[in-house]
């Protein structure tokens, strides 16, 4: 950013400290606290940079938009906004509450359902096992993205809309394909000795401590649409667009590093799988429907062959046995991740 004060030139921030602090480069007062204002002025002021982001000026305008997304994803982090407040010399509110608010008390909140509504929906959500993200999108009473904006509220995560965001090339390849996959996460970039992954839910310890191990600092979770992840999965690890090989590398190289710190060799512990998706799970479901529905109708047809091309529905009964047979294991298998 050597040629051009873009702070000042597209921003309008007059001169001085550089980079500015995260309320000066949203345009917001000092310490402002209205999540729904900090998430307003970015949205503003990234489809404004978005405007320089061609021709010249590319690389400037891609790393100040990632600039404005660090700063937005801070101020509506609980915990990484009142860390960032003492930073600057913010006295610590002692008579603040720090209970968070649940995703039903969201959502009434900001009226995208009534109070009267709430029994109703922990009602469905406990009868199909389903947390209240699901729930309200599957009763159609919340679209989307507010029900993941309650459900961060809930964890006291910020909410990040992935179309505005653009990771770092040299951090996606430090994380291979089958590591996103699995635990539906695109890790993005560092902010202040944490590295932000986008989740579609509450990341897991598993995923934690694996980013901690690839990058050597800390993770910070930001929550996403489940359906926003899966296309940026799609979307930065298609077929040869990451190197495999050279994650893995970094992976094997900081493992054995902490090996050798340890003074004394271990077993490699059996890699787990991460817990299938919703998404996974129907997915997994339907293919297994599928296998069980040709089990009988294939023991039928031989029954119709063997009968000298006359149906005889008494090969039902073996048909049902088999394909009950092949549906108990594919649920200790399969089914079961």
């Amino acid at each position: 950013m050597a040629d051009i004060d873009v702070y000042k030139e597209w921003l309008g921030i007059p001169e001085g400290q550089r980079p500015p602090d995260y309320y000066t480069l949203l345009r917001l007062v000092q310490f402002e606290d209205d999540i729904d204002k900090i998430r307003e002025n970015y949205r503003k002021l990234n489809n404004h940079v978005r405007k320089y982001a061609t021709g010249q000026y590319l690389v400037e305008s891609q790393e100040l938009l990632n600039e404005l997304a660090k700063a937005m994803l801070c101020l509506t982090d609980p915990d990484g906004k009142r860390e960032y407040d003492e930073s600057l010399g913010r006295e610590p509110d002692e008579a603040a509450t720090d209970t968070p608010e649940t995703a039903l008390d969201y959502l009434v909140g900001h009226e995208v359902i009534s109070r009267s509504q709430v029994s109703e929906i922990e009602h469905f959500a406990e009868a199909r096992g389903l947390s209240i993200r699901d729930a309200v999108i599957q009763m159609k009473l919340a679209e989307p993205v507010d029900a993941a904006r309650a459900l961060a509220a809930e964890l006291r995560m910020s909410f990040i809309d992935l179309d505005d965001m653009l990771p770092e090339d040299d951090v996606l390849d430090k994380v291979p394909r089958r590591t996103v996959k699995r635990y539906s996460c695109l890790p993005l970039f560092e902010d202040r000795g944490r590295m932000l992954v986008a989740c579609a839910d509450e990341p897991s310890v598993q995923l934690e401590d694996e980013i901690r191990l690839r990058f050597g600092v800390p993770m910070r979770g930001v929550l996403a649409l489940p359906r926003s992840v899966n296309q940026a999965i799609a979307k930065y690890y298609a077929p040869g667009m990451r190197d495999e090989a050279r994650s893995e590398e970094v992976a094997t190289s900081k493992s054995s590093k902490g090996k050798k710190s340890k003074g004394k060799k271990q077993a490699a512990a059996p890699q787990r799988r991460g817990k299938l998706t919703d998404s996974e799970k129907s997915d997994r479901m339907k293919i297994s429907l599928i296998i069980v529905c040709w089990c009988i109708i294939g023991t039928m047809f031989a029954g119709f062959l063997l009968n000298g091309f006359q149906w005889d529905f008494r090969y039902a009964v073996p048909a049902l046995i088999l394909a009950g047979m092949v549906f108990g294991g594919l649920k200790m298998t399969y089914l079961k991740g």
